[in-house]
Parts: structure tokens; sequence; C-alpha cells
């Protein structure tokens, strides 16, 4: 089959690009000190430059230690005075757009400054950049030949004072050219439609007409769409309705759990998985090989790095590190300063290096997802590595779960309470504990010890889900669709009693 033309269009665009990703993949650190002044320079006359004296600041050195780390709480009050249509706050250009989140970590939303910049400069260039990777290592690939089936933007956008608020997914939509909503499944209208539970078959009897080659989404919420595509054609596989379907670009929540479940629908050896980092704040990293699963670190959208060590993280001696002194195999939590006037910015994410040349990282978590209750640091990577390999020894498939410690009474000692969602159960309950248990003891060291001769920790407690529990729960609390995530690990129980109360 002939290569599209519209690839060989592209691929002088690629060729330009992969250029400009091969000075920051050669200059990493020239490239983000760069980006840093500039950023710097543009704000100097903004309210926060002028606090922060950004004029006479001639260093990272100097920016570290005049500006402060800051997290959602400390820019609040300036987001609020924004969003109202004030201007020249903590970014020089109007800031029209704000993307709402409500977070995974409690049910506050939060408004993230969207600026033109981060708007073009950073989501809009990351998904030319990842077409672009995509092709250079598929040459033969026939993208271009249908449509992209997206799966976002679950609410509208909501418009007052001047600017507009809504999901990131649905602000993206909202704002793109012609050009590539004639390449995207479903239309806009449907895209942006607010009620989950009608915009989902709206789009299945939209895209199943259509010839799609590539899926883009949330793992867990595409994995209910497609689903609901093979009911209502009645077919087995993927390909059986879209046979020429080639790619998925997932990314929003770790693809670990789900793999097995895409494999099933999705029975072909050359079909590609991409993983993509991104989020409300901005698109940070992408998979730029088509068999490792390493994301890429993207340093020339207009967002500077700094990363905490997780060992030191909340403590008095917490140690900040520009990209240029992150090392290999260590945990840590995610800083950015952004061209949408994030300063030293946590965002609450977690990631480990897995190599310094070029950059490439994976994301390990969330800062606030762990369980560390008796001295254990349970992170989410290791949760979903244990289920993975629990899953294969047990022939069993999992939908959704979440973990939260049993506090110690008395002289009875801690423990880890789960509750799982099966889509196929294992056959034995008591193995798939016992396996489970193994398995965390095996890619955590810090638990294995806890957990030595019941030292601490006393073997897990394991529930069963009924049906649909978590899709209920998310439904109960307003989150259906879009970006939305089960909270996985918590330090607290609040989430897993009321998991459990609507589990009776």
């Amino acid at each position: 089959m002939p290569i599209p033309l519209v690839n060989s269009v592209a691929s002088w665009f690629l060729k330009k690009r992969i250029h400009q990703m091969e000075l920051f993949i050669k200059y990493p650190n020239e490239v983000q000190e760069e980006l840093l002044k500039n950023l710097i320079y543009k704000a100097k006359n903004t309210e926060f430059g002028k606090k922060y004296d950004f004029s006479s600041i001639k260093s990272y050195a100097e920016f570290a230690s005049r500006v402060p780390i800051q997290q959602y709480e400390d820019y609040q009050a300036c987001i609020e005075r924004s969003r109202q249509g004030e201007n020249n706050i903590f970014w020089p250009t109007p800031i029209k757009w704000f993307a709402k989140s409500s977070g995974t970590t409690n049910a506050k939303s939060k408004f993230i400054p969207v600026s033109e910049d981060s708007l073009e400069l950073c989501h809009y260039n990351a998904g030319k950049d990842l077409l672009c990777i995509y092709l250079s290592n598929n040459p033969q690939s026939q993208l271009f030949t249908g449509k992209s089936l997206r799966l976002g933007g679950s609410k509208k956008i909501y418009r007052t004072n001047g600017t507009s608020y809504g999901d990131l997914s649905a602000i993206l939509i909202d704002n793109m050219p012609f050009w590539a909503e004639y390449s995207s499944t479903p239309s806009n209208d449907v895209s942006l439609l607010h009620d989950w539970e009608v915009k989902m078959p709206a789009i299945v009897n939209e895209t199943k007409k259509e010839k799609v080659t590539s899926l883009a989404g949330v793992p867990s919420w595409m994995l209910v769409l497609l689903n609901n595509v093979l009911e209502a054609t009645g077919k087995q596989s993927l390909f059986e309705v879209w046979p020429n379907l080639e790619v998925y670009f997932h990314g929003g929540v770790s693809f670990e759990p789900y793999g097995p479940q895409y494999n099933k629908i999705l029975p072909r050896e050359d079909f590609r998985f991409y993983e993509i980092y991104n989020a409300s704040e901005g698109f940070f990293a992408c998979q730029d090989r088509n068999d490792s699963k390493d994301l890429l670190l993207m340093l020339d959208y207009g967002i500077f790095y700094e990363f905490i060590t997780m060992d030191t993280y909340g403590s008095e001696s917490e140690k900040v590190v520009p990209l240029s002194e992150v090392e290999t195999g260590k945990n840590y939590a995610v800083v950015i300063t952004t061209n949408a006037g994030l300063w030293r910015y946590k965002i609450g994410d977690t990631v480990r290096f897995t190599s310094t040349s070029p950059y490439r990282i994976k994301v390990s978590g969330r800062t606030k997802h762990h369980i560390n209750v008796f001295g254990e640091e349970l992170i989410i990577e290791n949760a979903e590595e244990a289920l993975k390999k629990v899953s294969l020894v047990t022939n069993c498939e999992i939908v959704d779960y979440t973990v939260a410690p049993i506090f110690m009474e008395g002289r009875e000692k801690g423990a880890h309470e789960w509750i799982i969602e099966f889509k196929n159960e294992p056959r034995d309950f008591e193995q798939f504990k016992t396996e489970l248990d193994l398995a965390l003891q095996s890619v955590n060291s810090d638990y294995e010890a806890k957990r030595y001769n019941n030292m601490t920790l006393n073997m897990p407690r394991i529930h069963q889900a009924r049906e649909k529990l978590f899709y209920d729960w998310l439904k109960k609390n307003g989150k259906l669709g879009g970006q939305h995530k089960i909270p996985r690990l918590s330090n607290s129980r609040c989430y897993l009693e009321e998991l459990l109360e609507m589990n009776k």
C-alpha cells in the first residue's frame, strides 16, 4: 500500500522538528537554562516578577533562593483575581482559559491557568510532536488515511468575566483549528457533551461508522468506550470494526492494569501503544521509541523543570535539584515553572529517571497517593507492578482497585486493606492474597522489611468489589469521564470506607 501523500508533506515538518529535538537532547541543560532566563525576562514586569525582583535574577541559583516552592493553595488568590479578568499578575499576557481539575487527592476544584503561549507552544506543539515521532518510527504508517478517535472533554466550557474554564481536553478541542476536527472523531458537538451517560452512546453511534486509524484518551475510560463499541457492533475484535486501526496514544493513568484487556480486543502483534505524560499544567513527556515504555522529557515547551527527592519531600531538609543534578533510579516529585505563569509549582506527580542521556522518565505515582503509615513507602508504581505479576500467576483480570491502611490498635499490628474489582476473578482468593503479598515484597524492600515475621504489618486484607462499584462511586461524586481517576493509594481510609459502604 503506498504511503499517503500527507505523510510526505508531514516529513518536511518532521525533519525540521527532529533537528530541534536533537538539539535539546544533545544540550538539555543549556536549553533549560536559556528557557528559564526567557521566562524570567518575559515576566519581570508582572506583579509576581516585581515581588521577587526578576529583573536582577541572573542565575538559576538566584532564582531558586529567591522564589519559594509553590502549591495550588499558594496560588489560589492570584488565580481567582485572574479569573475575574485582572491581567499581568503572574504572566504578562491575558489568561483567557483555566483548566478545571478536581485533582485526585481531594474534591476541591483547581483552576489551572492556560495562556496563549502554553496552549500553542506546549499543548498543541506536543500533539504535533507525538505524530512526528510516531511517523519517524513507523514510516509505512497509514495513520492519515483515517481519523483519530479522541476521548475527553466531558464537561462544557463555562465563560465568565471574559475568561473561560472547563476540562483541559475541552479547552483544547474548543480552540483547535478546523483541520484538526476534520481528522478527528467524534465531532466537537459530541466530544463536548456534558452528560457522560448520554455522551457514551453518542460517541459509539458516530465513531463505529468512521474509518478510525488511531485512538487517544485515558485507558480506563477508553476501555469502557471500546467495550461499548464491541457490544453495539456484535464484534469480538476492534479490527473487525476498524481494520486500519494501528496505534493507541494513552496517558492520564497507568496502563499496566489494563494491558491484558486491551491485548484481548486488539489482538495484533504489530499494534502500537504510545504513552504520553500530560496534565492540566502542561505536556511533559512522551514515548519516543516503538518498543520502550520510557518517556522522553520534552525540554522546549516553555516548561522549566526542578525535582524534589522523595526521601526528603515535605521535610525541613527538603532537597530541590535542577534537571542537571537528577540521578537514575531515584524517585522525585516534579516542580515546574511554565509559560502560563506557574512559578516553582508542585504538580503532585512523582517520576523516576531511567536515563540522563537523553533524559527519560517513568511516572511512578503521586506525592499524596502513597501509603507510608508504617514506613513502608508503597507507591503506585509498586502496586501496579505487583498486580501485574499476580494477575499472570492467578490468571485474573483487574478493572480497578484502591488501597488504604488498617491502623494499629492496641497490640494488633497494621495492614493494608484492598478493594479490587475483577473482570475475571481468581479461582483461589487465598492464593491471590498470598501472591500479592509476595509480589509487593519483591518490588518494595521497605514493605518486605515491615512484613518480615509480621513485624509491623500483617497480611493484606482483600475485598472483592461488586461489578461497576468504582464506576458508581465516580458517578456519585460527579467524576464520570474525562481525566477523572480512581484514587489508588491513600494514607487515609476515607475513599476505602465510602467504597466498602457502597459495596454492601
